[in-house]
């Protein structure tokens, strides 16, 4: 069997996957060892599969994706108004003003937060060890990579301790923690159903 480069291109993806005959594989094999461009596209092929796979390479910044949809619904039409639809709108209103007073209530004995862009974690386990350096406004878990002014001194403390001095969380070792806290955040927002 003898196959030309636009069947090798059409093909490229199964045989990286190993999903095709093997007659197929045995001529798409001899024709890499022929044909340089062919056997260049599969080697990027490979570099390009290798690269998507690795999650490490690609981190969106945190709720990116639900700024980006509320960016897309702006340029969407918006359905009229009817009467259920206000009706749902001031019974919305009522329960975001009285949870905002339980809000406050609740807030004032928590430090303000350190960085007026920072939102707090949600479900941080209280007693978790959590490392804070020098002038800091983060907290960090051990072993995280992006724990800065180390030469400042570190402190540990419980990540309810952090919390309530006004630390918030690193978005890279407690990121899991805060990606609850965005989905609740975009859910406000409308940005999610």
């Amino acid at each position: 069997m003898v196959v030309t480069c636009e069947q090798v291109w059409q093909e490229i993806s199964n045989y990286l996957e190993n999903d095709i005959d093997s007659a197929l594989r045995a001529a798409m094999d001899e024709h890499f060892r022929e044909c340089k461009r062919c056997s260049s596209v599969l080697e990027g092929t490979k570099n390009l599969v290798e690269l998507y796979e690795d999650e490490r390479l690609f981190h969106a910044p945190l709720g990116y994706s639900w700024r980006l949809h509320g960016k897309l619904a702006e340029y969407m039409p918006r359905p009229k108004g009817t009467a259920r639809g206000w009706l749902v709108a001031v019974a919305a209103i009522g329960l975001i003003v009285g949870g905002l007073g339980i809000a406050t209530h609740a807030s004032r004995n928590r430090a303000p937060l350190l960085s007026q862009h920072a939102q707090p974690g949600r479900r941080i386990p209280k007693d978790l060890a959590v490392l804070v350096t020098g002038d800091s406004k983060v907290f960090h878990v051990a072993g995280c990579p992006f724990i800065h002014d180390k030469d400042k001194g570190i402190q540990t403390m419980t990540a309810a301790q952090a919390e309530d001095e006004g630390y918030v969380p690193c978005v890279r070792c407690l990121g899991k923690y805060l990606l609850e806290s965005a989905k609740a955040f975009a859910k406000r927002h409308g940005w999610l159903a």
